[in-house]
């Protein structure tokens, strides 16, 4: 039986251990915190990755720890309406309750806790896999990696205080982000250049000066992604996620590309050799992430622009006018209380 090491027990490290897994591997996971976070903000898992989880097994529990993600507006800060975003079949899910989701599907001890892992030190495996975030140890072995600074700082929490329509709302330079969840809380994030603070939003439209005034235990971040790699396999080791093409948060995008990561790596080795599994998972993965990581990046200067944003604003409306839509948005089936969760 062919062996793994995992290093890194996020969203794409487990669902890159439970398809191995199910390919017939011999899998440990490597994860250096004491155990499964017990809080954390929203994903938004696309159809893709949702599909990814089906294919893993695992789908059916994810939905039943998630929900799905309400339609949301676009909005300037005194609340007019730039656009709407169209949910479609966007299922939201907490991180932790998606790492539970994952962490269920591998036996007993598959994971383990509070241990570190480099590629020297995984010798008696046949594939090592690098999963451990934008400050990949793993990835540094291998590659001069730049991890470059997106000239802004991110900011995000939960509250308990219920909205009845999330979206994002986009100032100068400045934006603001809330996502309803299903139990009445509210997962927000923000962006302010690095100078700045919360107090930018002072002033915007309802709900946020009550989301702020009721935040607690607020979390700071640099927002950093990684210059493009010239490919995300070395050797027997392969990386996948944050650890191989982290990207800006602006499209959402960042667990549900790791997530058909370990997908597809599976897949790959599945009837193949190492040598030639890692060439077709290289191969089918980094274009598609690295074009997704350059939209994200781009749309994260759109979002940083202090002068011309009425011209940004009019663009912006255009495209969600233009963008594909479902047929028909899904929550115009629901009533009020199944909007609530």
């Amino acid at each position: 039986m062919r062996s793994a090491a995992v290093i890194g027990g996020g969203v794409g490290g487990l669902a890159a251990a439970i398809g191995l897994r199910r390919a017939g591997w011999h899998v440990v996971v490597r994860e250096r915190a004491a155990a499964l976070p017990e809080a954390g903000t929203g994903l938004g898992i696309w159809p893709a990755a949702l599909d990814a989880l089906d294919r893993l097994g695992v789908g059916d529990a994810a939905r039943r720890a998630g929900r799905r993600q309400p339609d949301g507006l676009v909005r300037k800060p005194d609340g007019t309406i730039i656009g709407r975003l169209a949910a479609g079949d966007v299922r939201l899910i907490t991180r932790p309750a998606l790492l539970r989701v994952l962490a269920d599907a591998l036996p007993p001890g598959a994971i383990r806790f509070g241990t570190t892992a480099d590629p020297g030190s995984c010798d008696g495996h046949d594939l090592v896999v690098g999963a451990d975030g934008i400050h990949s140890r793993v990835r540094d072995a291998l590659f001069d990696a730049r991890v470059v600074s997106c000239g802004a700082v991110g900011w995000r929490g939960t509250v308990d205080v219920p909205v009845e329509v999330g979206g994002e709302t986009w100032g100068r330079g400045v934006k603001f982000g809330l996502t309803p969840q299903a139990d009445g809380r509210t997962n927000w994030y923000a962006m302010t250049p690095p100078s700045g603070d919360l107090t930018a939003f002072e002033g915007w439209h309802d709900p946020i000066p009550r989301v702020l005034a009721e935040a607690r235990d607020v979390l700071r971040h640099d927002l950093l992604r990684l210059a493009p790699l010239p490919s995300y396999v070395s050797g027997r080791v392969a990386l996948l996620g944050d650890a191989a093409h982290a990207m800006t948060p602006d499209l959402g995008q960042g667990a549900c590309q790791a997530i058909i990561d370990g997908l597809v790596l599976a897949e790959c080795l599945t009837g193949r050799s190492v040598d030639e599994g890692l060439r077709e998972y290289d191969r089918r993965r980094r274009r598609a992430t690295q074009r997704l990581a350059t939209l994200s990046s781009r749309l994260n200067d759109l979002a940083r622009m202090r002068r011309l944003t009425g011209v940004r604003d009019l663009g912006l409306r255009l495209a969600l006018a233009l963008a594909p839509k479902p047929e028909r948005p899904w929550s115009e089936d629901l009533e009020p209380d199944e909007l609530a969760g």
